[in-house]
């Protein structure tokens, strides 16, 4: 239950089938509660977690700065009082076909993908939003949309969201005017623009744009009032960088009231050192501004809704992409503002990416922490029980609710929902998704005697360096560690897939017995 973000404590005269509902009426008073910009900091100042202090800190000295260089906005105060469920809009961009991720993406959408043992990808910036007091919510997808939209239906029900609010998924679809996919984020917007002036968004004065595939805790609020609050008609969410990574980034430099003058995508030699900015205009101090002289987009915007439509439909008609063209485009003629976001970010957009992303939740402390009761991760109530351990050695690890692991070992690794590991198996630097469904004990019995493998890690078998798809079947004693090292290596007819040294084993594969990869 506390994976699914349904409360710890119940009324004695509560009952099981009222989860449901209990889970969905949590998230509507949650978003209630945080709905306006002025409560939400007052909950956000009020949090009880030293560890928090410095990043308030960091977000207060940048709203200070951006205050004090700039004049001050007549109507700041006003828009900044009205309720973000009212006037704020956001659209989570569900990505292309994810072809880095892949086969993780064989049969469903990046945003789709589990994580954590027991969410998904599109749980983080759903929940960030719902945190954040922001309850309209529109959901773009194009490849592989069928696990994503179900996920989404009966996770995020319209009770979970208020009667103002709504989650609703938009397909790509083929239109007398847009006969085909897709073309990048901005295009996908521009297909939907037209729901923008829709009678039931008519108070929405900005919206904010998301990526479905990313792993962070964000209160939008602080990056909406930082909009707001400077007139912008473009507010980029962004990232300190050091010197060692912000060649994979594209990179934008500011002037000193944080104003975005220029944009280089991944730049290396001279043309990086071009980019470098005083960093302590947006917040940091003057040590770690030293250490990050760089910023990078987080591909997180906010735009006035007026601004959005003129970009899209007007002015850059045929531009396909929000971060490459239409915002290197709008610095000369538009106010585009830099937010600094100074706290944990991962794109999730490599096997590599995820598959570290996943083994640092176990961690001590983790670099993202899915236990926060003041920002709960949202993900859809499964009423399933406790896991069941046995006579098990288990170090830095996540066993996920309805997992089943017997006489065996697991260290560094991420156990997900329904997963079964058998005795005598060791499970080593590795995420095992788990399974959609149970088998019971005479099922699995009458499985083996039949000569079939069970759903699972079978007795006595190795797991390391390798992600373990949902419904796969392991048999007993396989060693899959790519112990000769392997960087890549196309294998679906055996049912597993390697990149960058990583094995995954796919989706409902079956591993024979004495196995070895």
């Amino acid at each position: 239950w506390a994976h699914d973000s349904i409360p710890h404590t119940f009324p004695h005269h509560f009952h099981p089938h009222e989860l449901t509902m209990a889970s969905q009426t949590m998230m509507a008073n949650n978003v209630a509660c945080k709905a306006t910009l002025s409560s939400r900091t007052a909950s956000f100042n009020g949090a009880t977690k030293a560890v928090m202090a410095p990043k308030r800190n960091v977000q207060k000295t940048q709203l200070m700065k951006t205050q004090a260089v700039l004049s001050a906005n007549p109507i700041a105060s006003e828009v900044s009082a009205q309720p973000l469920s009212k006037t704020v809009l956001s659209i989570i961009l569900g990505g292309g076909a994810g072809s880095r991720l892949y086969p993780l993406t064989k049969e469903r959408s990046k945003p789709a993908v589990p994580i954590g043992g027991a969410y998904r990808l599109i749980d983080v910036p759903m929940s960030n939003c719902f945190n954040s007091g922001i309850s309209k919510i529109y959901v773009l997808t194009q490849f592989n949309s069928v696990s994503l939209n179900r996920h989404l239906a009966r996770a995020y029900r319209q009770n979970s969201v208020g009667s103002e609010g709504f989650v609703e998924v938009l397909a790509a679809t083929q239109t007398p005017t847009d006969k085909q996919w897709f073309q990048g984020t901005a295009d996908a917007v521009r297909q939907y623009a037209w729901l923008l002036s829709d009678i039931k968004n008519k108070s929405i004065q900005d919206v904010v744009i998301l990526s479905g595939d990313h792993l962070y805790r964000m209160d939008y609020s602080e990056f909406i009032r930082t909009h707001r609050t400077v007139g912008a008609d473009i507010t980029v969410s962004c990232l300190p960088m050091d010197d060692s990574r912000a060649s994979d980034f594209g990179l934008m430099k500011i002037d000193d009231t944080g104003r975005i003058i220029a944009f280089s995508e991944k730049p290396e030699g001279d043309a990086l050192k071009a980019m470098q900015v005083d960093t302590t205009i947006l917040g940091l101090d003057a040590e770690k501004a030293k250490a990050s002289p760089y910023i990078a987009s987080m591909g997180i915007y906010v735009f006035k809704k007026a601004v959005l439509l003129d970009l899209l439909l007007k002015k850059y008609p045929t531009c396909n992409d929000f971060g490459s063209e239409i915002l290197p485009f709008s610095c000369a003629d538009l106010l585009v503002q830099a937010h600094l976001f100074a706290d944990y970010w991962e794109d999730i957009g490599t096997i590599a990416s995820f598959f570290e992303a996943n083994l640092s939740l176990a961690k001590s402390p983790p670099k993202f922490e899915f236990y926060d009761a003041n920002n709960p991760i949202y993900t859809s109530a499964r009423f399933l029980p406790p896991a069941r351990i046995q006579n098990c050695h288990l170090v830095d690890s996540i066993v996920s609710h309805g997992a089943i692991v017997e006489d065996c070992v697991i260290e560094n690794a991420i156990v997900g929902i329904r997963a079964r590991v058998d005795n005598g198996a060791v499970i080593k630097r590795a995420m095992v998704m788990g399974a959609d469904f149970y088998e019971s004990e005479e099922e699995r019995k009458q499985m083996t005697a039949d000569g079939k493998i069970p759903v699972g890690i079978g007795a006595g078998s190795t797991i390391s360096n390798t992600i373990v798809d949902k419904n796969a079947r392991i048999g007993k004693n396989c060693i899959i560690t790519n112990a000769k090292g392997i960087q890549e290596e196309k294998n679906e007819a055996a049912g597993y897939y390697i990149r960058s040294g990583i094995i995954t084993i796919l989706r409902n594969a079956v591993i024979g017995d004495g196995t070895v990869i």
